[in-house]
């Protein structure tokens, strides 16, 4: 249809669906946590402030949960639609991995977070704070299981293949495969660094426009000051995860450089920091290098080895080369921001004396975390881009190619579907946006009163 296959529309769908759907568990995981956080401030502290922030923002995280829910269904659906074969061969693995997810963390976060969102006065202040932190609880495991399974589909392991079907042989090989901690630990700190920025900026929104400044500082600094440390991290953790793609997946770790002949032995890789690459040529049209630079950053060695693609099979290569290496770089040049910006943050906090005040006179400053707000998302679609394209031909590393997960469906009956999936996140979106623009207009309520004391016991 339209010059597109079965296997060209079905992989278009996915990624449509999982691009929309990534965006709102990101900031659920981090959310929660935060609300977590304040929470149990107010209960150590007894400040009212505390209290008021917990149920502003538990607004936007019930707004952002309900839309998560219902987005990441379709996902769950083209395993059997669109994905049969591969649902045959890796479902013994998979399926369970999947259903750990649904009865472990989704339960957990609908069974409580009705506690969490209606429970004020009605529950002890304990028993509501078990409630939060079950619901932050159930997000990060939910996190947990998606990555062990997609880590497992980048560096299977743990498993055997026969008759065209895996059979697990070490559940906790599989489960601990080589690029598990690296994916959990990656992708959960970039879910709470997303949640940090967004709360970051929309204070500093407020504080820019000089609604309720005072308030909107305290969850300022906080995050802030969350992000000194995270922000960091996550650079590190960038950094670690890339050097292990390149001893997992040499062809992916050579696309997202535009790396394409392996260095001598005794010699640096030369390094591109921009590039155009050129997959027909097998070279890239042009090149602005580092000498030996590339080794340094792949294998933290002067003279460490890196396979060049040209030395790689053509069919095992991946495909779409300049949005792999510039995706990588978006993402990677995000991090860098997000460090630069939370220090020079700091700096400016220390020189005002933390004084809300005069801290809100800094404009350029404020601005810049408002216009901040898109950039975790987009850094985390391009880290997704970067891990599912670069992991091409292969749906399963190794063992099973895209081409062979396929099912056997009409291209117009794929073309269909995600039609009526990009209408129906369409709606969605406007409707997320709808409510999240008149949550953001009315505020917080800061007189708004404590719970009921008569349930104050008991905590």
């Amino acid at each position: 249809m339209f010059g597109f296959d079965t296997l060209d529309l079905s992989r278009a769908q996915f990624a449509m669906t999982a691009i929309f759907h990534i965006l709102w568990p990101i900031l659920t995981i981090s959310l929660s946590l935060f609300l977590f956080v304040v929470e149990a401030l107010w209960l150590r502290t007894s400040d009212p402030v505390y209290y008021r922030h917990a149920r502003f923002w538990s607004k936007l995280l019930v707004l952002n949960f309900a839309v998560g829910v219902v987005s990441g269904i379709p996902l769950e659906f083209q395993f059997g639609t669109n994905w049969a074969p591969f649902s045959h061969h890796s479902g013994q693995f998979i399926g369970n991995i999947l259903g750990f997810e649904g009865a472990m963390a989704f339960m957990l976060e609908a069974g409580f977070i009705g506690v969490m969102m209606f429970g004020w006065g009605r529950v002890p202040k304990g028993v509501h704070l078990f409630a939060t932190g079950m619901v932050a609880l159930g997000s990060s495991i939910s996190s947990f299981w998606i990555m062990v399974a997609n880590s497992w589909m980048q560096t299977p392991a743990g498993v055997r293949v026969v008759d065209g079907k895996i059979i697990v042989t070490d559940y906790v090989a599989a489960i601990f495969n080589p690029d598990m901690a690296w994916a959990v630990g990656h992708m959960w700190v970039a879910a709470v660094e997303t949640g940090l920025f967004v709360i970051a900026g929309i204070s500093a929104w407020y504080m820019f426009k000089r609604r309720e400044p005072a308030f909107f500082a305290r969850s300022f600094k906080l995050a802030l000051m969350l992000l000194l440390v995270i922000a960091p991290l996550q650079v590190w953790l960038g950094d670690s995860s890339g050097v292990d793609v390149f001893k997992t997946q040499p062809a992916k770790g050579a696309a997202i450089e535009g790396h394409w002949h392996t260095n001598r032995d005794g010699e640096g890789a030369a390094w591109s920091l921009l590039a155009w690459p050129n997959q027909a040529e097998q070279k890239n049209d042009w090149s602005i290098e580092v000498p030996g630079m590339l080794s340094v950053i792949a294998t933290h060695s002067a003279t460490g080895k890196i396979t060049g693609l040209a030395d790689i099979a053509r069919e095992d290569q991946p495909p779409m080369l300049p949005l792999l290496y510039y995706a990588f770089r978006a993402m990677a040049g995000i991090g860098m921001w997000f460090v630069l910006l939370s220090f020079w943050t700091f700096v400016a906090w220390r020189k005002v004396g933390g004084r809300v005040e005069e801290f809100v006179r800094k404009r350029k400053l404020l601005l810049a975390w408002v216009l901040t707000i898109p950039l975790p998302y987009i850094a985390v679609e391009c880290g997704w881009i970067v891990r599912e394209v670069g992991r091409q031909p292969w749906v399963v590393y190794g063992l099973l190619r895209t081409r062979d997960a396929v099912s056997d469906v009409a291209a117009h009956a794929v073309a269909g579907s995600m039609l009526m999936f990009f209408v129906f996140y369409i709606v969605l979106f406007v409707t997320f946006f709808v409510f999240a623009k008149k949550w953001l207009q009315q505020g917080p309520d800061v007189a708004l009163p404590l719970p009921d004391a008569a349930h104050a016991v008991g905590y």
